[in-house]
């Protein structure tokens, strides 16, 4: 059994462009495609801030905190 036909990736709706034009387009679309980042690309993971400057989230405390 064969499989079924596949659909073409690129289809022209009007007019009758030459092989050339065709070659043409299909360039400029390969190299967006190109350009183009991959969804499977994981995102780059989160850098952690510095927390040093906001004591309410440190969780080291200094030796006269008692007194607060």
């Amino acid at each position: 059994m064969s499989a079924p036909p596949e659909e073409p990736l690129l289809r022209v709706l009007r007019g009758a462009p030459t092989p050339e034009e065709l070659a043409a387009a299909t360039a400029v679309l390969l190299e967006l495609a190109r350009r183009t980042p991959a969804a499977e690309e994981p995102a780059p993971a989160p850098v952690a801030a510095a927390n040093w400057h906001r004591p309410a989230l440190t969780t080291h405390r200094t030796a006269a905190s008692w007194r607060r």
